[in-house]
């Protein structure tokens, strides 16, 4: 790929790498804040409770993210971003800009999720 093109994906993965480590420090603080606040009745625990889960796993994606915009940067890094992971064919430059941390063209992506029963979405 063309440093012009490289370029401009990692200028495109930074911005998401910044978005995402904000949302999980958001993410965090409000989780912390729900736990220090004191509940008045049963119902307000639960709602909280639920509110707190719901945080905390909205965290989880959000550091499931990171790791994919970390491995495409290394990818960028070692010379293999816009190469698929399966395959070793280019990767079109149109999945690229609608799946920046994409490790797979459109066809080995199509097998591996028809293989994983569509629930590996992580692979993109």
């Amino acid at each position: 790929m063309q440093p012009e093109k490289l370029a401009h994906f990692k200028t495109i993965l930074l911005g998401q790498l910044a978005q995402h480590t904000e949302h999980i420090r958001q993410d965090q603080a409000d989780a912390l804040e729900l736990s220090e606040n004191d509940a008045k009745d049963t119902v307000d625990l639960s709602v909280k409770d639920v509110s707190k889960e719901l945080a905390l796993r909205l965290g989880e994606r959000e550091s499931r993210m990171i790791a994919d915009i970390d491995q495409a940067l290394l990818r960028i890094q070692e010379g293999s971003y816009g190469v698929c992971a399966r395959c070793g064919k280019p990767i079109d430059e149109r999945r690229l800009e609608a799946v920046p941390t994409a490790r797979y063209d459109a066809a080995c992506q199509t097998i591996i999720e028809a293989a994983n029963g569509d629930d590996e979405h992580s692979t993109l």
